[in-house]
């Protein structure tokens, strides 16, 4: 299974949303890092034939999604970050109903249904009204549907958004297993949830991949770029005039601020290890291109 992106160009009147994105994609999950205005949603519904495209191609196994037109949607799960919702529906309701949306077997949706219940613990509320439920429980519902019909490329939108730790931790865990035989690409805001989930790093900025790699690798590319220091509160006011500070958090001795570029002449930062939110903060932050 290949997924090929070549030159995909989208405008919206006079501006690039996406400029000529090229990749190649196989089995495995993709995060996509990037600010709002990016082009991460863009890139979404272009590949979900939501939006048409301006230029450039999709090739599924070689042969354009646009020609494949339903063959290629159903092979597709796909959560968006803005839900919609019949609130009256109850989780199992709603998933019943998407299941008929996308022409599954209903003994097929029968079995997969409850599975999908459980496995995002929502066996409790699989009978309440959607209106009733929490935001993350909605995001879970969204998440399920998705993944109803066990298709081969899953796209998710902030999957992990307003989730407590117990169950971003659960859908990490489900993705990595769901993604041996699967492309997942999915774009987040929580860069932690894929310095330890993805396999393949994309970042945009501007409609522009700026920068593509494998976690280690672009960490890797980042050594020594990062410092940091102890200070008292009186010293931070003086710190972020001279600095770039990426993050700034309180500890027994001090003030931890952090640091994320090439150290200046006469500082006095102490070198750090280098994360992936370190690789997204020098690239489509701390860094202008």
């Amino acid at each position: 299974m290949e997924l090929i992106f070549k030159d995909l160009t989208k405008y919206y009147g006079s501006l690039c949303a996406l400029d000529n994105f090229t990749v190649d994609m196989r089995p495995g999950i993709y995060g996509l890092l990037g600010p709002n205005g990016a082009g991460k949603s863009t890139l979404m519904k272009l590949m979900t034939d939501l939006i048409p495209r301006s230029s450039g191609s999709i090739l599924y196994d070689g042969e354009e999604i646009l020609t494949l037109g339903r063959r290629f949607r159903h092979k597709l799960g796909y959560m968006p970050q803005n839900t919609g919702f019949y609130e009256d529906y109850t989780p199992r309701q709603y998933l019943q109903y998407i299941g008929s949306v996308k022409e599954l077997d209903r003994r097929r949706v029968a079995e997969q249904v409850p599975e999908l219940l459980q496995t995002l613990n929502l066996s409790e509320q699989a009978d309440r009204k959607i209106r009733k439920l929490s935001g993350g429980m909605r995001q879970r519902v969204m998440l399920a549907q998705a993944m109803l019909g066990d298709p081969e490329i899953l796209i998710l939108d902030e999957p992990t958004a307003g989730l407590d730790p117990e169950e971003r931790i659960n859908i990490r865990n489900h993705l990595f297993e769901t993604a041996a035989d699967k492309i997942v690409l999915m774009a987040t805001h929580i860069v932690s949830d894929l310095e330890s989930l993805a396999d393949y790093i994309l970042i945009l900025s501007h409609g522009r991949l700026i920068r593509q790699g494998t976690p280690a690798d672009l960490i890797a590319g980042l050594e020594g770029q990062a410092w940091e220091k102890i200070c008292q509160p009186g010293e931070l006011p003086k710190l972020q005039k001279q600095y770039e500070i990426s993050r700034i958090e309180t500890t027994a001795d001090g003030i931890l601020a952090r640091f994320v570029g090439e150290h200046p002449d006469g500082s006095v930062l102490v070198e750090s290890r280098i994360s992936l939110e370190d690789v997204y903060l020098y690239y489509n932050g701390m860094k202008s291109l």
